[in-house]
């Protein structure tokens, strides 16, 4: 009787343990449901976002679904550990995966009606959690789930290291924000790395992984706090820390360096935006091992590319200041018209088809289309006035306005494309495509495709130096006709200078042509050898626009990239060697393995000499060249001297198109080739005279304020203000400075 009593007994005590013993069994066979294979615990699906890095080794970017970058043991601070511990599961380095003691605190809380005493889950079981549980569920569903994530724990558990189980479950995290793991968590709230972080902003992460939504510092800061403070004495409660250090570090506020990932915004907008276009396509092309592409957003590649960090800042700072400043100046210069920003000899129908047009390219209208609304239907909406912001320099504006009268407001925008390479690698260390991505999308750097006018004259000089011209040749200024006949044209066609009235009636040389960009030298080269021979050239320089063999190619009147012109003009000063810009240098997967190098194409262009010859007449456009005449040295590019203070040599070319719709300046150093547009999208919009419109006005101080804030911080930029490396026997060739005479003296 008493042996059935003890065996009762111990069956009344031991059947819970037999019960879960026997639930879990039936889990691990998969009587619940399916287990995740061997395969799956050995190789967890994870979402890991691509890289984009600079040639400084900073991340300017990712793409991904989920911001998820891995991180390594070695980049977890061991204060972030102690803290995770201490609040999550003490005892990690000493269960299996299962916390026996804190399982049964918590049931003996619930039965004792006292609540539950402290977590259940293991560190191990919220990662089985995370990895294998797909949908939450409540009920016994939720039972059948946690019946499987304790099998699931102990798999982990024999197939992975302790540090290994810590290190996926902080990769895998999500602390909202866009940031999913730790290293995004710490470059998205502290922008540093994991292994920079203190031991307070330690703890502030540690708290969020009860709860990262409700303890979102960006929303409940104090209660954020208060959480950090718990994590805190958590630490002090198992010796991590001092008394006396708890006490100061509680009484410290949260200070958030907050960088939330966004494709829009961050360091090189445009340029990440370029690169994700070219990546996918790459991504098409390559297949993994187990058959498949490669997917820009999951896989975790790291794109290495030219663009210097700090290169890029400085040009888009230099962009914004001047552009900031000039459109100031563009709102001044229209005021009080009643047309503006459109010319006054435009008609109302005129403007209307403008404004038409750019309401049928806006997402708004395509979306309404889309929908199924009619032509009335859409412009009523355009015209109903609603509430929005809208781009300014000086931040968003909330107002009221109508679609249609917010198209008009951003037609008065200017806007601005940079790149920077070098000439000598083809590297691109800075490419700015706009002045605000958020707001405009458009890429005025391979995408935009401009008027080139002036900029693109030096070719045709070089066409004549190669052809064996010396820059002191001279040319008579005077009216060049293009027969109709000959040169198979509607009319006659006759370029004109744009002011110089001093000049005619004089000879000039070539160098002082083209520092003064005087159109009739140009004209008599362009007769001279015709446009194949300058169609044959652009081609070996790097155009691949389609440009016709036609007289006006000589005063630039067809479209070509930023991209592509500074891929031109690095022929000069790489020894008439055109190199091709280029954007990345190799691609890794995410275990570091090398996909694919690259480098750039090259050929020769012109020979070193005519190179070298194009170079020093490219400074004489800053240096100005002497002119009888009028008494004094002018070049279009003098104001880098005496505006902006540059000593060292520098080569360069304004641009000015027909009405000043676009403005350029192509400058060239021995190390940095960097060629700006500035203008508005619309071609009829633009300032109405030369003074303003000119690119050295437009253009040149974005070029000058970039250079000076390169030479300004040479030590890390590591471009200094060098001499080009020409030979004494060139500079003999354009010793004419004086080389301004009158037609009577040379004939």
């Amino acid at each position: 009787m008493i042996r059935k009593k003890i065996i009762f007994i111990w069956l009344t005590i031991l059947s819970p343990f037999i019960f879960v013993f026997s639930l879990v069994s039936l889990a691990s066979f998969e009587f619940f449901g399916p287990l995740p294979t061997f395969d799956q615990l050995e190789n967890p699906q994870n979402n890991l976002a691509t890289e984009i890095i600079s040639s400084d080794s900073v991340v300017i970017g990712k793409y991904f679904f989920e911001n998820r970058t891995s991180a390594v043991r070695e980049d977890i601070p061991q204060q972030f550990i102690n803290a995770l511990l201490s609040t999550e599961d003490i005892r990690y380095r000493d269960h299996s995966g299962i916390d026996v003691r804190a399982l049964f605190r918590a049931v003996y809380g619930v039965f004792s009606g006292k609540g539950q005493s402290g977590g259940a889950s293991t560190i191990t079981q919220q990662l089985a959690k995370m990895l294998f549980t797909k949908q939450p569920a409540s009920g016994l569903d939720r039972v059948k789930q946690k019946l499987k994530e304790w099998v699931i724990s102990a798999k982990l558990e024999r197939r992975y290291t302790k540090d290994e189980i810590l290190l996926m479950y902080l990769n895998r995290y999500d602390w909202v924000n866009n940031a999913v793991g730790i290293e995004s968590a710490s470059r998205v709230y502290f922008n540093k790395s994991p292994k920079n972080l203190n031991i307070q902003e330690s703890a502030m992460l540690v708290g969020m992984l009860k709860n990262s939504a409700l303890y979102n510092p960006n929303r409940r800061l104090k209660l954020t706090q208060r959480r950090r403070n718990t994590v805190l004495f958590q630490m002090n409660k198992y010796e991590f820390i001092s008394d006396t250090l708890y006490d100061s570090l509680v009484q410290l506020p949260i200070v958030l360096d907050f960088k939330k990932a966004s494709h829009n915004s961050g360091l090189a907008p445009y340029f990440r935006e370029y690169l994700r276009g070219e990546m996918k396509k790459w991504c098409s092309a390559k297949i993994k091992s187990d058959g498949s592409s490669y997917n820009l957003y999951t896989d975790g590649l790291k794109i290495y590319t030219t663009i210097d960090s700090r290169l890029q800042k400085f040009a888009e700072e230099a962009v914004e200041t001047h552009i900031s400043d000039l459109q100031k100046v563009f709102y001044n210069h229209w005021e009080g018209y009643a047309n503006a920003p459109f010319p006054e000899d435009f008609e109302p129908e005129q403007i209307d088809e403008i404004i038409d047009m750019a309401m049928r390219r806006s997402v708004r209208y395509k979306r309404l289309k889309s929908q199924g609304k009619t032509i009335d239907q859409i412009r009523k909406v355009f015209n109903t006035k609603v509430e929005m912001k809208l781009f300014s320099w000086n931040g968003k504006r909330d107002t009221i306005l109508s679609p249609r009268d917010s198209l008009v407001y951003s037609k008065y925008f200017l806007h601005s494309g940079l790149m920077s390479m070098q000439p000598k690698t083809g590297h691109v260390k800075a490419y700015v495509g706009g002045i605000n991505y958020e707001n405009f999308q458009y890429d005025h750097v391979t995408s935009g495709k401009r008027q080139v006018g002036s900029t693109f004259k030096p070719f045709l000089y070089s066409l004549a130096i190669q052809e064996g011209y010396d820059p002191c040749f001279q040319v008579p200024n005077v009216p060049v006709v293009f027969d109709k006949y000959k040169w198979r044209l509607e009319k006659d066609w006759t370029p004109k200078n744009s002011g110089s009235e001093e000049l005619e009636g004089l000879t000039l040389s070539l160098k002082y042509g083209l520092a003064n960009s005087i159109n009739t030298v140009t004209a008599y080269i362009m007769k001279q050898f015709g446009p194949h021979a300058v169609v044959d050239l652009a081609k070996k320089i790097g155009v691949k626009s389609k440009i016709l063999a036609v007289p006006s190619l000589c005063l630039g009147t067809f479209d070509l990239s930023v991209y592509e012109m500074v891929g031109a003009y690095s022929t000069f000063s790489n020894k008439g060697v055109w190199v091709e810009p280029i954007f990345v240098t190799r691609i890794e997967d995410k275990n570091g393995v090398v996909l694919e190098r690259f480098i750039p194409e090259s050929n020769e262009a012109m020979s070193e000499e005519t190179a070298d010859i194009m170079v020093r007449l490219l400074q004489g456009v800053v240096d100005g060249v002497y002119s009888p005449a009028a008494k004094k040295r002018s070049g279009t590019g003098v104001r880098l001297r005496y505006k902006y203070g540059f000593k060292n040599e520098i080569g360069g070319k304004t641009g000015t198109t027909q009405n000043q719709s676009d403005g350029w300046f192509m400058g060239i150093t021995p190390d940095l080739v960097t060629g700006v547009w500035t203008g508005c999208d619309d071609r009829s919009v633009h300032f109405r005279d030369i003074v303003y419109g000119q690119g050295a006005n437009m253009a040149l101080p974005i070029f000058a304020e970039f250079m000076q804030r390169v030479y300004a911080d040479t030590a890390n930029s590591k471009v200094y203000p060098l001499d080009f490396d020409i030979s004494r026997s060139v500079d003999v060739k354009l010793d004419c400075d004086d080389a301004v005479i009158s037609i009577e003296e040379e004939f």
